[in-house]
């Protein structure tokens, strides 16, 4: 009766799913779109992240980070025989030491001949011509090549680009390429500054709240800086006990304008945005004047209120045009 001994257990234990995968079934991986994610070609439910090695059989509910766990949960193997298989493949098994993560510099994606493409998405997002350009000829916006990316940009003090979020113009299903660049530093997140001197800041999940948010208002009297989102509790899970991480986006900004001294908050309206107004109202409003200006529709963002009104607006210009 075969049997396997303590060495051979801790040798084959040690062996990660995707080294295995990789060294001796390479032919099952296939890459997803999802950074450093793979998933078997016999089993498209199941996922496996190259770097931590962590694997999620979706359909069955199971999941591990070893060989071992993988041959006998997801190839059916029996203990005994995986271990054999584990420790004949690899006789001595030496764990590979993993090379620290070099942090890649910062660098702007490249920028397209024109705006056509940008321009006409978020027009269509209900975004005006005149915040557009306002932000093109700041440098803090723009249209990257060669896919055609809106490139949201921060700067530093000096003016320089630390920060940048990409959005893309295409939808697949309802949803779009959102990520922010390697490298950037959430502290210089996406703000678009005021004309002349301003003594308010309004803060926004995301970049293009700020802009379409500016487009409903129509004026560049205040400073309007994204979050770059909000982690927030679930919804009915001890959400009156955990206190918020204040962004870093919005502790550089105050730091660096003393002159600031109110704040309007504009998160969504959903829990996560109510929960972050009411976090940083909390945290602020003994050293600054706090607004709450969350929009008036439940569920909704300022993305989608510009939107709505854009719509609106085509709709009247079409029965005007019968």
């Amino acid at each position: 009766m075969a049997w396997v001994t303590e060495e051979e257990y801790q040798a084959a234990k040690q062996v990660r799913a995707y080294e295995y995968l990789q060294t001796y079934q390479p032919g099952r991986l296939k890459k997803t779109r999802t950074r450093n994610e793979w998933q078997l070609q016999d089993h498209d439910s199941f996922k496996i992240n190259e770097i931590t090695s962590k694997w999620h059989w979706k359909s069955r509910d199971i999941g591990g980070m070893s060989a071992l766990r993988f041959l006998m949960q997801v190839d059916g193997m029996g203990y005994t025989e995986a271990v054999k298989a584990l420790c004949e493949q690899t006789p001595v098994y030496v764990p590979r030491e993993e090379p620290a993560q070099k942090k890649k510099p910062f660098a702007l994606p490249l920028p397209n001949d024109s705006f056509y493409r940008v321009r006409r998405y978020l027009n269509q997002r209900g975004i005006g011509d005149d915040v557009l350009d306002y932000c093109v000829q700041l440098g803090i916006l723009y249209e990257s090549a060669p896919y055609h990316n809106a490139v949201f940009v921060g700067m530093d003090e000096r003016g320089e680009a630390r920060y940048a979020f990409l959005r893309g113009i295409y939808d697949n299903q309802g949803k779009s390429f959102r990520m922010e660049q390697e490298g950037s530093e959430k502290r210089y997140s996406f703000c678009v500054p005021p004309l002349g001197k301003s003594c308010r800041v309004v803060v926004y999940e995301a970049c293009i709240d700020a802009l379409a948010h500016m487009t409903l208002e129509g004026n560049a009297d205040k400073y309007r800086l994204s979050l770059g989102g909000v982690a927030a509790p679930k919804e009915g899970t001890g959400q009156n006990v955990r206190k918020m991480k204040i962004p870093d986006a919005l502790e550089h900004f105050l730091k660096q304008h003393p002159e600031v001294t109110e704040i309007e908050i504009c998160t969504d309206n959903d829990f996560a945005g109510r929960w972050a107004c009411e976090q940083i109202k909390e945290h602020y409003e003994k050293e600054y004047a706090v607004f709450s200006n969350l929009p008036p529709i439940e569920g909704a963002d300022y993305g989608d209120l510009a939107k709505q009104a854009w719509e609106k607006q085509q709709k009247q210009r079409r029965e005007r045009g019968r």
